[in-house]
């Protein structure tokens, strides 16, 4: 039976079959697909003296922030707190993606979140936060006193007199020494994979 166009009308399973092969491609051209790059973003190069703050990890070890983050690797850092409901999780969420677009390679960049509300955000509460996204070995969350909270946020000039004021904040460096690359806005895990590609062999 033909329809009023003279075109033979669609039987049988073959309408499925073409819409499965159709959602097979999209999703191998996807997966091979760059994430998408943000709109808005800021980007500035600075300058950033680490002090050498006492600070603790959330596995309950103290650590010197400086030492931490002049391990040798190239260093991915935001700032957040964990009863965030609004920037924190989404800055997260790109770090997790950032970590999975990096794959074996995620070892070799040392991503660092530190929080502006050390009162609250124990270092078992920092362990919760981190495993709610998928936080890899070099996934490492920080806090400490309030004193050192303030100083670390302002080191890398984010503070803002408190958390409620809080703006979206990535900073990247490429090497112990480098200046750091800051971006303001919503840096998504394309924008920051963008800045680390160069230094990943076969990127």
């Amino acid at each position: 039976m033909r329809s009023s166009h003279g075109h033979a009308r669609a039987r049988g399973p073959l309408p499925l079959v073409a819409g499965s092969m159709l959602l097979a491609i999209s999703a191998l051209v996807y997966a091979s697909a760059p994430l998408p790059s943000s709109v808005g973003i800021h980007r500035s190069v600075v300058n950033v003296e680490i002090p050498p703050l006492k600070m603790v990890r959330q596995d309950g070890v103290a650590v010197s922030l400086d030492r931490e983050l002049n391990d040798g690797r190239p260093v991915v850092v935001n700032f957040i707190y964990t009863s965030c409901t609004t920037i924190c999780p989404m800055s997260s969420q790109e770090f997790s993606l950032l970590q999975q677009r990096l794959g074996k390679d995620s070892e070799r960049v040392h991503l660092v979140s530190i929080s502006i509300d050390p009162e609250q955000d124990t270092p078992a509460r920092l362990r919760s936060y981190a495993q709610h996204f998928h936080a890899g070995r070099s996934w490492d969350h920080y806090t400490g006193d309030a004193a050192s909270s303030v100083q670390a946020q302002s080191a890398f000039g984010v503070y803002r007199g408190g958390k409620m004021s809080h703006i979206p904040v990535t900073l990247l460096r490429t090497a112990s020494g480098h200046q750091w690359v800051r971006l303001d806005g919503f840096a998504t895990a394309q924008d920051m994979y963008a800045e680390l590609r160069g230094l990943l062999p076969g990127r």
